[in-house]
């Protein structure tokens, strides 16, 4: 997994009532990025984020830059203020940032939840239903995590990731005819993963 771009071209009112210095620091941490020098795009967002606290582009455009330089909790704590609003609301790819984040920090419980609304905001979102079936692992509800795995792999049938977690669960259910059915099922695309599961259901047997 990985973090999913927020749709950053929202703008609300308030944005757009933002003066001329707003704009004018927006583009240069725009031009920063665009060098690839991440530094004085963070600096930039920092000045951002300092004068309007409030601004969603700003927290959102900073966690990424933050998470990237493995400063997990400071991008977690941008997006728990994004997340944390009534207005704007937060879209689900920033609660599956934040759900995403708090994972790697090992706050599962609270990443679950995130999640969980991501899904509720977009229940199409593939990427969303894969953390909170490995969430939902860690924290061995299992029965659980087979209904998102599940609702994972039908929204991304060929991708072996969630048909990889999914069997790996059924084996901990005491499923194994279910596991061996996901391992048929992916070596008509994914020999290799196949193999490899075959390998860890017989040493779990």
């Amino acid at each position: 997994m990985s973090l999913k771009p927020s749709n950053g071209a929202t703008r609300t009112v308030a944005a757009s009532r933002r003066p001329m210095r707003y704009w004018s620091m927006k583009l240069q941490a725009m031009g920063c990025l665009l060098v690839g020098h991440q530094t004085g795009a963070l600096a930039v967002f920092d000045r951002m984020v300092a004068a309007w606290p409030d601004d969603r582009y700003a927290r959102i455009s900073r966690a990424h830059l933050l998470a990237a330089a493995n400063r997990t909790r400071d991008a977690i704590a941008d997006l728990r203020t994004v997340t944390g609003r009534e207005s704007p609301p937060a879209s689900a790819a920033d609660w599956f940032n934040l759900g995403y984040l708090l994972e790697s920090a090992g706050e599962t419980g609270d990443s679950e939840q995130a999640f969980r609304r991501a899904v509720e905001l977009d229940p199409k979102l593939d990427r969303a239903w894969y953390g909170l079936g490995l969430a939902l692992i860690r924290l061995q509800r299992l029965d659980e995590a087979v209904v998102a795995l599940k609702r994972n792999t039908e929204l991304q049938p060929m991708s072996p990731y969630g048909w990889y977690q999914l069997a790996r669960v059924q084996m901990d259910r005491r499923e194994p005819d279910e596991a061996h059915r996901i391992i048929r099922h992916l070596k008509g695309f994914e020999p290799k993963v196949a193999a490899q599961l075959e390998r860890e259901v017989g040493q779990l047997a």
